[in-house]
């Protein structure tokens, strides 16, 4: 194993100047990018088998492009067609500005967040505490994201638009890593689905973001540095200070 070997769990960024380059210049580094999933919109029959009406609800809650892709596309094979009085809720900016492909944009019912999802709370003033939630979500509603709904007294009803699907990752000689970066739990999933004997040992693994450090300790897997963090804003930044040592 050679501790300048580095496995990123994400797709290679494009070339040119990438915080990456910077490893490879200054420490010898050797950089693999490898998706550990993906995600796709579910199909029109796994749809209908959540048994939801979409037009019982009069607000939709949106965390991804891909579930607004999604949602729409089921509409239109459902021959569903939404109200203008339909109110949209998204966890950022940039995926408000998304709905524009399928709507006329309108300040009025459109209504985002700054990325998280207590955000998207902020944004349910009293004005819109009466509306019927549609929440559609990856594979399933949180138990912390159905909590915060609770608590604020709305009522709501998740509905799944966008699965998971594990990368298929045989041809992947993952024993050559000596650090591994994930970004998601979902990563880790597939870890243990693709490599269901998988030892630790020596491998050190750096993690970004709370959820995917708790489903590395869950698995007895031990990490070398959390991100983001005081100091170590980025994977990147955290590999730098591996390879420093």
């Amino acid at each position: 194993m050679d501790n300048k070997k580095i496995l990123i769990a994400q797709p290679a960024p494009p070339s040119g100047n990438s915080p990456y380059s910077e490893l490879i210049r200054k420490y010898g580094a050797e950089i693999d990018f490898k998706p550990f999933f993906r995600v796709e919109p579910i199909t029109l029959k796994e749809f209908r088998g959540q048994h939801i009406n979409i037009l019982d609800h009069t607000a939709i809650v949106f965390f991804s492009r891909v579930a607004v892709d999604s949602f729409f596309h089921i509409c239109s094979e459902l021959r569903i067609t939404v109200p203008e009085t339909m109110k949209y809720f998204c966890q950022s900016e940039a995926i408000a500005l998304y709905l524009q492909k399928y709507i006329v944009y309108r300040k009025r019912k459109i209504f985002f967040g700054t990325g998280t999802i207590p955000s998207i709370l902020d944004c349910i003033t009293a004005k819109h505490k009466g509306e019927k939630f549609l929440i559609a979500c990856t594979d399933g509603l949180k138990p912390e994201t159905d909590k915060l709904f609770v608590n604020h007294k709305l009522v709501h009803a998740p509905a799944v638009f966008v699965k998971t699907v594990h990368s298929d990752l045989s041809g992947l000689d993952i024993s050559k890593y000596g650090i591994i970066a994930f970004y998601s739990p979902s990563d880790v999933r597939s870890l243990k689905v693709n490599f269901p004997e998988f030892a630790q040992g020596d491998t050190r693994f750096v993690s970004y973001g709370p959820t995917t450090a708790k489903a590395l300790k869950a698995e007895n897997i031990d990490i070398a540095i959390e991100a983001p963090a005081p100091g170590i804003p980025s994977i990147a930044v955290a590999l730098g200070k591996i390879l420093a040592e």
